[in-house]
């Protein structure tokens, strides 16, 4: 099962703190985020990751000889659905992707490795009590999920906040199986819509990956989710960072590097 870190673009609500370098190396608790990832790829049993980089891939390269790296050139006119099928080469066994600015621990891997689904993802139920202090990230800005059970119904940001299950967190697992109706999708829709505009996005390539499963679902593609009640956390934008900063470090207040 091979891990997928998708992190090309730059996070520029981040300001400052990546004029210099990659969003994935701000530090938490005297870390850096990637850290904190791999630290919870290795940690459920995972190897070192494919990493699609874009914005500063050179440094990312220097640091971290071990993972393997694709490189989303175009990153600046593409968007996380682009940026992980840059990566379709390693999808094949199976795959766990997951975004560059998040932290997470090793328990929400192990929940959608175990499941049996050939496409899990990984939803935060408690989601709002964390947007309770995330004035510059509202919302309506949240991957919002709708399920029946642990069958995913709806997929996608306008959806009424009280009538989700919860956030995709960003982390996601695709079997063997998984993975290759994944392709098949990918390379149907792209075919049709390549440079025009797809469903909210301004044009196919501007696209979440989001939008491509819930166009999955439409197809009726049986996606599934597992719960984290926390063991999560997103950073988007300073504010966002502040508090992993406070919130994410006395949890687990690890600050030696691995």
């Amino acid at each position: 099962m091979q891990p997928i870190i998708i992190g090309a673009g730059r996070g520029s609500r981040l300001n400052a703190l990546t004029d210099e370098q990659p969003k994935c190396y701000a530090p938490v608790g005297g870390r850096p985020i990637l850290d904190w990832i791999l630290e919870s790829f290795s940690d459920a049993g995972l190897g070192d990751p494919v990493f699609v980089g874009g914005y500063r891939i050179e440094m990312i390269r220097d640091d971290y000889p071990a993972m393997t790296f694709c490189h989303n050139a175009a990153w600046k006119n593409n968007n996380i659905l682009a940026s992980l099928f840059h990566a379709e080469e390693h999808m094949a066994g199976g795959f766990v992707c997951a975004y560059s600015d998040i932290l997470f621990r090793d328990t929400v891997v192990r929940r959608a490795l175990e499941h049996d689904g050939d496409i899990v993802l990984c939803v935060d139920s408690h989601w709002r009590e964390r947007y309770t202090e995330r004035s510059q990230h509202p919302e309506t800005d949240a991957e919002k999920v709708t399920a029946h059970g642990d069958r995913v119904a709806e997929i996608g940001r306008n959806i009424a906040a009280d009538i989700v299950a919860g956030e995709y967190i960003g982390v996601a697992r695709f079997s063997a199986q998984g993975a290759a109706t994944l392709r098949e999708h990918y390379h149907r829709v792209r075919d049709q819509h390549a440079g025009k505009p797809w469903r909210i996005a301004e044009v196919f390539e501007k696209a979440f990956l989001i939008e491509l499963i819930q166009e999955m679902i439409e197809q009726g593609v049986v996606i599934h989710m597992v719960a984290t009640e926390g063991d999560y956390m997103e950073i988007d934008t300073e504010q966002d960072y502040a508090l992993a900063n406070e919130v994410w470090v006395k949890s687990f207040p690890r600050t030696e590097a691995p």
